[in-house]
């Protein structure tokens, strides 16, 4: 049964940090205890990012935080991201909230009980019959990974509304305590925001027709530190190994291949890969792992430079831009995350419908 993107929506939270007023407070913060700050500031610069959105003010990371305070910033900002991508996403494919059979919610960085769909319901106006389906720990795979899964739903429930809402507050994560280049590295690229889209499996009669596949996945054994979250007594720890950009360059493009083959697809039908823009040297290795021209992900680091990376919700920045800059064809949206895992999903652009 062929499924239909009906709208995608993003959402950012108030407060923009430039990436000079947060190397300038991480100095500050990190100058005087870490010595190998002033090497590594230099990533500030080279990064590829202009600026990010945060659910807190800058001065809220010279101050510290535990687990209450840090998850409390979370529900709250993960609230209000919540209405505002998904209440777009509804109006844009003409839903309300009652309309909606499921609700996929996405998210790695705070924990919310009853969970994040639960927390909105009142707001959102949906049904005491809803399906909800949270899904924690995905990490950077998250946008495409939970797309999967909703495609899934959509295929599986004729006619069902489904509603995918991605939701991400990295800043609540930062740690001047552990003082580990990895810290220093997550302070350089991540940001929160926000994406929504409708999903069903009815055509739809208006713009363009975007039709999802079915969703692969690739896990590479043995590889748990690679990407992740240590958890301790002040909250959550970033695992983020500097590997990352080699092991793209050396695995990327036979996963990719496993993809397409599953899709009963090859390298030479696909007119764009859509691509989770971890960081710019990822976005290198990407392209030279698939023999893409160098700095044609153009939509990856335009979206990178804007917002930063924001874990799961980056990769549907990224499929908005292209959507809406026109592009049409057969597509594959790729993202890797904790695991280690690559997950892929094919999807196709057509014309306005008819």
């Amino acid at each position: 049964m062929t499924v239909y993107l009906h709208s995608l929506s993003t959402a950012l939270p108030p407060h923009c940090l430039s990436q000079s007023d947060v190397r300038e407070r991480a100095s500050v913060i990190f100058g005087d205890k870490y010595p190998q700050f002033g090497r590594l500031s230099k990533t500030f610069e080279t990064a590829g990012i202009d600026k990010r959105y945060s659910v807190v003010p800058i001065d809220w990371f010279s101050e510290d935080h535990g687990w209450a305070d840090r998850n409390a910033a979370f529900i709250v900002g993960a609230k209000a991201m919540f209405i505002d991508a998904a209440q777009l996403a509804l109006a844009n494919a003409g839903w309300e909230g009652s309309d909606v059979d499921c609700v996929v919610t996405v998210c790695s960085t705070g924990i919310a009980t009853p969970t994040l769909d639960a927390q909105v319901f009142s707001e959102m106006g949906f049904r005491e019959d809803i399906m909800r389906v949270p899904l924690f720990g995905l990490g950077c795979a998250g946008g495409v990974s939970g797309l999967s899964v909703a495609q899934s739903i959509a295929s599986g429930k004729p006619s069902a509304k489904v509603l995918l809402v991605l939701i991400e507050t990295c800043s609540v994560s930062f740690r001047a305590d552990r003082l580990q280049k990895a810290d220093i590295i997550a302070t350089v690229l991540f940001g929160d925001g926000s994406a929504a889209a409708c999903i069903s499996s009815v055509a739809p009669t208006t713009g363009k027709v975007v039709s999802l596949g079915q969703g692969h996945q690739k896990m590479w054994p043995d590889t748990l530190g690679i990407m992740g979250w240590d958890v301790d007594e002040n909250g959550f720890g970033v695992v983020f190994d500097r590997s990352i950009p080699s092991f793209v360059t050396q695995e990327f493009a036979a996963a990719t291949e496993g993809a397409l083959k599953a899709a009963n697809l090859n390298h030479a039908q696909i007119d764009r890969y859509v691509c989770h823009p971890g960081g710019a040297k990822v976005v290198d290795a990407i392209e030279g792992a698939l023999h893409l021209d160098q700095g044609s992900l153009v939509a990856e680091r335009d979206t990178l430079r804007a917002v930063g990376n924001m874990s799961a919700p980056t990769v549907m920045f990224v499929m908005k831009s292209v959507i809406e800059a026109g592009t049409t064809g057969q597509m594959m949206a790729c993202a890797l995350g904790p695991g280690f895992t690559a997950s892929f999903l094919p999807f196709h652009v057509s014309a306005n419908a008819a």
